[in-house]
């Protein structure tokens, strides 16, 4: 059975998600993340994932002390993206009690650094964070669109020892459309050892079925937990049945 990972994405120290990653077509909860990690966690969520918008935007990493908060405040397993570019950021969040960092801008332009990174810390607690756009990636929290394939990204490092990779189809994330099945199908065929979290458009549990049925394990939960739906209650009635 398919595991749910929630999403939080931050921005400001609010929940907030975006559409296809566009800063302009925001929605802010007005929530505060330790209190929806602990919402999630009473649905029976065992992980989480945490985005810092603003550090992903502007390199800045603001919402540190949020994120701390939901780590000490809760049991989940956390991993954190979003402008991570130096050793003592990867050291800070590791050592505040998150499990795992998503490197994504800083593993495209700087892969040595990525690299040993990897070795460094294992390749358990440092993860691929991949943003597509018809197969290539986008940095800069989706601001910068680059010719790099993710076909390609993915051989690169996998041969170099990555074990785990969060691929975010942008066009799907934020819209309530589905998954991206073919790239994710066309990524696990290629890459079997790889273990692959699938992440945007993810909103019923069709999607979580479909995305099973090509051999995805996890899938990244955002926007469909924050709505008002019979389908965000089949999905958190499924994150209790895990």
């Amino acid at each position: 059975m398919i595991e749910i990972i929630p999403a939080i994405d931050i921005i400001n120290g609010e929940c907030v998600r975006l559409k296809q990653g566009d800063f302009s077509q925001k929605t802010t909860y007005g929530l505060d993340p330790v209190d929806v990690a602990k919402e999630f966690e009473s649905y029976g969520a065992k992980k989480l994932h945490i985005v810092d918008l603003d550090a992903a935007k502007t390199g800045r990493q603001k919402n540190i002390e949020t994120i701390k908060r939901v780590a000490l405040s809760t049991n989940l397993t956390i991993d954190v993206g979003g402008g991570i570019k130096t050793t003592a950021q990867v050291e800070n969040l590791l050592n505040s009690g998150i499990g795992a960092v998503n490197i994504g801008s800083t593993a495209l332009t700087q892969p040595e650094l990525f690299i040993n990174w990897l070795n460094w810390f294992g390749r358990d607690r440092i993860w691929l964070s991949a943003d597509v756009r018809k197969e290539h990636i986008s940095i800069n929290g989706w601001q910068k669109q680059t010719n790099t394939n993710i076909v390609k990204l993915l051989k690169e490092f996998t041969q170099c020892g990555l074990k785990t990779a969060v691929i975010t189809a942008i066009e799907r994330d934020g819209m309530m459309k589905g998954p991206d099945i073919k790239l994710y199908e066309k990524i696990n065929s290629l890459f079997p050892g790889l273990t692959i979290i699938a992440s945007g458009g993810v909103s019923a549990r069709v999607d979580l079925m479909e995305l099973d049925q090509v051999g995805i394990s996890k899938a990244i939960v955002g926007k469909a937990l924050y709505e008002t739906s019979q389908e965000s209650l089949n999905l958190k009635t499924w994150m209790k049945n895990l």
